[in-house]
C-alpha cells in the first residue's frame, strides 16, 4: 500500500501546521490590515511586496498540498520564512506592535517545520540526491 499511510505521521502534521500558520496570515496581507500595511512600510514594501509575498505564500501551500510537489512548497515556505524571520532581526524587531513576539515565533515555527518537511522529502528534490547521496 503506497502513498500517505507510509510516511510518518508527524510529516503529515508538518504539512497541516505549515498550511495552517501560513494560510491564517493571507487575510491578513490581501485586506491590508493595519499590522500588515504597518509592517510593510518599515520595510518599504508597501503595498506590492504585501501582495507579491501574499501570493507567493499562497503558492506555498497549494504546492504543500500536492504530494509530488511538497518539496518545492517547503522550499519556498523555507524561504519565505528565512526572509521574514531576518526582517525581523534587522529592521522590525521581535515584537512588533505589541504581539509580544508572535509574528517571529510564527515564522521561526514554520520555517523548523519546513526544515523537516525538506529534509524528508530530500530524496525527491533534482541534483540534490546526485549531489549528496542517500542510502
Amino acid at each position: 500500500m503506497k502513498g500517505i499511510l507510509q510516511k510518518p505521521i508527524l510529516f503529515h502534521l508538518a504539512k497541516v501546521l505549515i498550511v495552517v500558520v501560513i494560510g491564517q496570515t493571507l487575510y491578513y496581507k490581501f485586506t491590508g490590515s493595519e499590522e500588515s500595511k504597518y509592517i510593510f512600510t518599515i520595510l518599504a514594501m508597501e503595498p506590492w511586496g504585501r501582495i507579491g509575498l501574499a501570493v507567493l505564500e499562497t503558492i506555498c501551500i497549494i504546492l504543500i498540498m500536492i504530494p509530488k510537489f511538497v518539496w518545492v512548497g517547503a522550499f519556498l515556505a523555507f524561504n519565505l520564512m528565512l526572509g521574514a524571520i531576518l526582517s525581523h532581526l534587522v529592521f522590525l524587531g521581535i515584537v512588533v506592535k505589541d504581539d509580544g513576539g508572535l509574528l517571529f515565533f510564527m515564522a521561526l515555527f514554520v520555517f523548523l517545520l519546513s526544515n523537516y518537511v525538506l529534509y524528508y522529502e530530500r530524496k525527491k528534490i533534482p541534483y540534490f540526491s546526485e549531489m549528496f547521496p542517500i542510502d
